[in-house]
């Protein structure tokens, strides 16, 4: 196993508005304030660690800042850069007739942000939808997508290179992108540039996508879907009420919007926190009395401090999620060892899955050289910086732009793999019923269907307009990984408009 990394502490700065005297009792509400804010950030910088062993990955630096580069001085904002590469040189069809792109992009609203991507275009038709794929974290990189769930290629463990056979560029123009700033490839020249929330990280990849279709015109025409999992539940509802925002505003390209989907996703957080002890009663993690234990002594709080962290933000959205973390952790202690993104799975250690082979490709200085990443710049595989960066925004509840852009038509599915815990099925399932739209009692009286994958049962379904609920069988956090034909077959229905096709009542 890789050895542990080292990793910088983030520095926060509070700033208090109040008069004060220098009196012992003042003294001592400081001390014990600053005692509070310091184990806070030690707790949220241990979940960020931890994340990162359990993938076997071991990031050299916690975020891509480079200062001090007089490279770096030619900045240009709003400029994009794109180049055509090849992974499988020695394979038909050319580098030209591929159609694999990396590029970076300048971000506008920045001091020296460069965005990094890849663009797939489609081994099917030119014509199929555009869609980007958002990686969660927060913090981790799309490349970890798209070498062991979705992409073109796969991984082997000798770090070569083979096709996907059930890659989403077999049914799309995909789009994979390293964000928010200081993830992945994407890199900037000041600390102020790393994104703190939604609003930030939507207009980034807003900005993105506008000077995206001006190089690529040949796409505008077709449809866009939005997609991603994990902390991209946040993401990807924000990002969808920008890109809407900005078409009825005429704000540049129209973008073709026509729907995004959320897997395994944490999108609002306060019920689904409170889903936990539910989900672990009901796969027997826990016994009814360890139940009744966390649903008197742990959620009433959780529940409580989410509401402030909805009413006040700020801090207070710091303590709702050291306040709700507590729910998982009890659950986890009761469970030595289990993998929570997989209950089927025992983790090794800390190790629960490796990935450590994408970080060793990505690199390799021919490779980097290929995709167009400076000399000295390394792949951040999940940035413990941005993960704590975002603190304040993981308790937001993004479910609350969602009604609008269904009654605007445009399509919301949420799809889970029935064996997560950490972003389960069940507590999704909540929230999406939860969500008052003129549709809210028709999806909730709808029918449960079987979602069938050649002749076998792949997972059940739900559906009313514009909104779709898919549980996907046999498959944890990581869907397109662990069941991938089930995975292609969902997108390509539910872009087709026919997802209910694929079921049986």
């Amino acid at each position: 196993m890789a050895s542990s990394p080292t990793f910088s502490k983030l520095s926060l700065c509070f700033v208090f508005f109040f008069f004060v005297s220098l009196s012992p009792s003042y003294a001592t509400s400081r001390f014990l304030h600053d005692q509070f804010l310091s184990r806070a950030l030690n707790t949220r910088q241990s979940r960020a660690e931890n994340l990162i062993r359990s993938l076997n990955l071991s990031p050299k630096q916690s975020v891509n800042i480079i200062k001090g580069d007089a490279d770096l001085d030619d900045f240009v904002p709003g400029k994009l850069v794109e180049k055509k590469f090849s992974f499988l040189a020695a394979s038909n069809p050319s580098v030209q007739d591929l159609g694999h792109h990396a590029g970076y992009y300048s971000l506008p609203n920045s001091v020296g942000a460069r965005m990094f991507y890849f663009f797939f275009e489609s081994r099917g038709s030119k014509d199929d939808p555009v869609v980007i794929w958002l990686t969660g974290g927060p913090g981790c990189g799309s490349e970890i997508a798209l070498f062991y769930e979705n992409g073109p290629f796969q991984i082997t463990n000798n770090s070569s290179l083979v096709w996907n056979d059930y890659g989403w560029d077999q049914a799309s123009n995909i789009l994979f992108v390293d964000q928010p700033t200081g993830t992945g490839f994407s890199y900037s020249t000041d600390d102020s540039d790393i994104r703190h929330d939604e609003t930030g990280v939507s207009n980034d990849l807003y900005d993105f996508l506008q000077e995206f279709f001006k190089a690529h015109p040949n796409f505008v025409k077709n449809d866009f879907y939005i997609t991603g999992e994990s902390y991209a539940g946040h993401y990807i509802p924000a990002l969808a009420s920008r890109i809407n925002q900005g078409n009825k505003k005429a704000q540049g390209i129209k973008i073709n919007l026509k729907g995004f989907a959320i897997g395994n996703g944490l999108t609002n957080s306060g019920v689904q926190y409170q889903a936990y002890p539910d989900f672990a009663l009901d796969n027997k993690l826990i016994s009814k009395s360890d139940y009744d234990q966390i649903t008197s002594d742990l959620v009433p709080d959780c529940a409580k401090t989410t509401k402030s962290c909805e009413s006040n933000g700020g801090d207070s959205c710091d303590s709702a999620l050291d306040s709700c973390q507590q729910i998982f952790q009890q659950i986890l202690s009761n469970n030595e060892g289990i993998n929570y993104y997989d209950i089927r799975k025992q983790c090794e250690g800390s190790l629960c899955y490796d990935f450590s082979n994408v970080e060793k490709l990505l690199n390799t200085p021919e490779v980097k050289n290929a995709l167009g990443v400076r000399k000295g710049l390394d792949w951040v595989s999940c940035s413990t910086t941005v993960h704590q960066a975002m603190s304040q925004d993981w308790m937001r509840n993004l479910a609350v732009g969602i009604p609008a852009l269904l009654e605007d038509g445009i399509k919301f599915l949420a799809y889970a793999g029935e064996e997560d815990l950490i972003c389960n099925w069940l507590g999704n399932w909540k929230w999406v019923n939860a969500m008052e739209w003129s549709g809210q009692k028709s999806f909730g009286a709808s029918r449960t269907k079987s979602f069938v994958v050649d002749g076998a049962e792949a997972g059940s379904l739900n559906s009313y307009g514009p909104l779709s609920f898919l549980k996907v069988s046999k498959a944890g956090h990581m869907v397109p990984m662990d069941q991938p034909k089930a995975a292609l077959q969902m997108l390509k229905s539910w872009t087709a408009g026919n997802l209910g096709a694929t079921s049986e009542n």
